[in-house]
């Protein structure tokens, strides 16, 4: 077979590849979620002169092209091998490998969001708070760049961050749980700290607050592995890990009351084990307002925490010391609204977030 017929069939072949790839695009429908990146998909953009003349229906139906298109998720695992394995790029999708950690990029430090989240703290103490009797407490969570971007990928500036917050939020008082935690408290393919890892952080919040508690528990893991967020957003070839939760008699007697749905459940929702995000076994997830109620507490103090998904996990070793332990998430539950819902009268509160959140404030509401 001579040069000119092997260029023929190869571009026949390749060809025909790409019209099969193209009809089985018009065939099959388009997917409303990637599970493994664990966010929406672009849906097709609406057609009108305004979108055409100004360029975003060409912007947009690129998107959509490219998270509709068949095959996708195998095609991203050779696009995330071939970047990080073969030509050596230092990140997948903007996300990194180091000590068998894997990551996201967070940087640079964004002050209007550090701002938004000092607003909104200062919003809700002037509106609630000032006159309701309670200690109010601010502390942050360091996410995993903390302990693996340094010196060689770019972080935030956590002392900027720290100090910007405190001094927006000078009526807290600040409790310092970052010499508490290390790289090996974090998942490896997940944004979140580990249950079994972080009974320390939990005793010092609670010695802050004056409360004291042992944080005595059974660990019991999950029969299957865990695949964090970084799993999929990568597309890289990740193991597995263990996910680990903590248990006793007196945890089991925890009542969670979830306002969304008004049921009681307990602190662990062990079906969401096999969901797309295992770490939702915590309280059930992202939820804007659930109240623990520990009839065995340590003292008759009620608790309101400010938080975002890591207070899921520490909640219920904190509601060892109080009676009650009431979750907001005002990236849920607009600030505005609070007054509807909770009673803040003697009750201490903590502002909970983690770095990534307080980085990326806009979401708070």
């Amino acid at each position: 077979m001579n040069k000119r017929i092997k260029y023929a069939v190869t571009a026949a072949v390749c060809g025909l590849w790409i019209f099969g790839l193209s009809l089985l695009g018009l065939i099959l429908p388009d997917g409303d979620v990637s599970l493994s990146e664990r966010r929406k998909l672009a849906v097709f953009p609406k057609l009108s002169a305004e979108s055409l003349s100004d360029g975003s229906f060409t912007a947009d139906f690129e998107k959509y092209s490219a998270d509709q298109f068949p095959l996708r998720d195998g095609f991203r695992r050779i696009k995330a091998f071939g970047e990080y394995f073969v030509f050596g790029q230092s990140d997948s999708n903007g996300i990194y490998l180091r000590d068998g950690y894997a990551s996201k990029l967070e940087y640079p430090l964004n002050p209007d969001g550090v701002g938004h989240v000092a607003e909104r703290m200062g919003y809700i103490y002037d509106t609630y708070l000032k006159d309701s009797g309670g200690k109010v407490y601010l502390s942050i969570i360091p996410d995993k760049n903390y302990f693996m971007a340094d010196g060689i990928y770019p972080k935030l500036d956590y002392d900027e961050l720290v100090s910007t917050l405190r001094e927006g939020a000078d009526f807290a008082e600040y409790i310092d749980i970052f010499p508490c935690l290390g790289l090996s408290d974090y998942y490896r393919t997940d944004t979140h700290w580990r249950q079994e890892r972080i009974t320390g952080a939990a005793k010092a919040l609670a010695a802050g607050m004056g409360v004291e508690i042992e944080c005595d528990y059974e660990e019991k893991a999950l029969d299957k592995p865990f695949y964090g967020v970084y799993c999929g957003q990568s597309a890289l070839p990740l193991e597995g890990e263990e996910m680990i939760y903590l248990d006793s008699e007196e945890m089991s007697q925890i009542e969670v009351y979830n306002a969304e749905t008004g049921a009681s459940e307990g602190v662990y929702v062990l079906e969401n084990a096999g969901g797309s995000d295992p770490y939702e076994i915590f309280l059930d997830g992202p939820r804007s307002l659930m109240t623990l109620t520990n009839p065995n507490a340590k003292t008759d103090r009620e608790l309101v925490v400010f938080r975002d998904s890591f207070g899921s996990s520490i909640a219920p070793l904190l509601a060892e010391g109080y009676r009650t332990v009431t979750l907001i998430d005002i990236r849920y539950l607009p600030s505005p609204n609070l007054k509807f819902f909770v009673d803040f009268e003697g009750k201490d509160v903590l502002f909970l977030y983690s770095t990534l959140v307080i980085n990326n404030g806009e979401t708070m509401r």
